[in-house]
């Protein structure tokens, strides 16, 4: 399915601004304002001021939240947001309800005290992050994500991203049956998405900490609807062709 661009120009906006240049202008920003978010639940909020608020949204990285200050603005990261700026890009620290930073493993702990299947998640955001895919949650089609070629507003999102262990059943309970299968497809069909899922492979490494995501492996599927009437329309269209 190709890309839906959101009006004239927008495709020339993304390839003069590619998203690998934001995400290096955010990482510069945030290291040398010494970032430091606070862990709250499922979430990670994050004091910024105005460089950061607009390359965190170009970036498409968590949500503002409106509060009564003027010179700050906060902004609520989910969890693999979170992790990927500390953990991978290293532009960010995080600090506990002690106000005492946490390490790679500490973090990589309470995210899976705070969601069971975090490992496999984190791994699918960052495997399509690294490849400057926007990812952003996808409930509101049914989803663990969906995934961005650019901004979105600039561009439709091309995938609905389900994410699948091969070791510990689904995490997320999806795709048992055929008829969430079919229903499952369907629903991406009508809103124009491609469904893409994400296999995560630990090959026995468990999931102490995160360096054991260096040694799993993710496979990629699309998925996509079966049109009966449409293949008999090619065939008859062949058949009349060779006669």
């Amino acid at each position: 399915m190709a890309p839906r661009w959101k009006g004239k120009g927008s495709e020339a906006k993304a390839l003069a601004d590619p998203m690998s240049k934001i995400i290096s202008q955010l990482c510069a920003s945030l290291i040398q304002i010494d970032a430091q978010g606070l862990l709250s639940g499922c979430s990670v909020l994050l004091a910024v001021e105005t460089e950061q608020i607009e390359l965190l949204t170009r970036a498409c990285f968590g949500r503002p939240i409106i509060t009564s200050e003027k010179d700050k603005q906060w902004f609520q990261l989910g969890l693999e947001e979170a992790f990927y700026l500390c953990y991978s890009l290293k532009c960010l620290k995080i600090v506990g309800e002690d106000n005492c930073h946490k390490n790679a493993v500490e973090l990589w702990q309470y995210m899976k005290s705070e969601k069971a299947a975090f490992p496999d998640f984190y791994k699918a955001y960052s495997h399509l992050r690294m490849k400057n895919w926007v990812v952003r949650p996808g409930s509101q089609y049914g989803v663990d994500f969906v995934a961005y070629r650019h901004h979105p507003s600039l561009v439709h999102s091309e995938y609905a991203v389900l994410v699948l262990s091969e070791e510990d059943g689904d995490v997320n309970g999806r795709l048992r049956v055929w008829s969430d299968f079919h229903c499952t497809i369907r629903l991406c069909g009508s809103v124009a998405k491609t469904l893409l899922v994400l296999s995560i492979n630990k090959n026995g490494h468990g999931a102490i900490s995160p360096s054991c995501l260096e040694r799993y492996s993710i496979k990629e599927h699309t998925i996509t609807r079966w049109s009966p009437e449409q293949s008999r329309e090619d065939r008859i269209a062949i058949e009349k062709e060779t006669k």
